[in-house]
C-alpha cells in the first residue's frame, strides 16, 4: 500500500478535532442545564406534577 506524503499526522488530528468538538458540546451543554431558564421550567413542572387538580 502507497502513502501519500504528508499524511502522518491526520489521525492525531482527526482525534484532536474531535476532542475540542466533544468538550465545546459539554461545554453548552453545561451552559444550557445550569441556566434560570432550565432551572424555572423543570421546577415549574416538578410543581404541576405534584399538585393535585381538585
Amino acid at each position: 500500500m502507497h502513502l501519500l506524503r504528508g499524511d502522518e499526522g491526520t489521525t492525531t488530528a482527526e482525534y484532536a478535532i474531535g476532542t475540542v468538538a466533544a468538550a465545546a458540546f459539554a461545554l453548552a451543554l453545561y451552559a444550557l442545564l445550569t441556566g434560570d431558564s432550565i432551572s424555572t421550567a423543570l421546577s415549574g413542572l416538578i410543581q404541576r406534577a405534584l399538585t393535585v387538580a381538585t
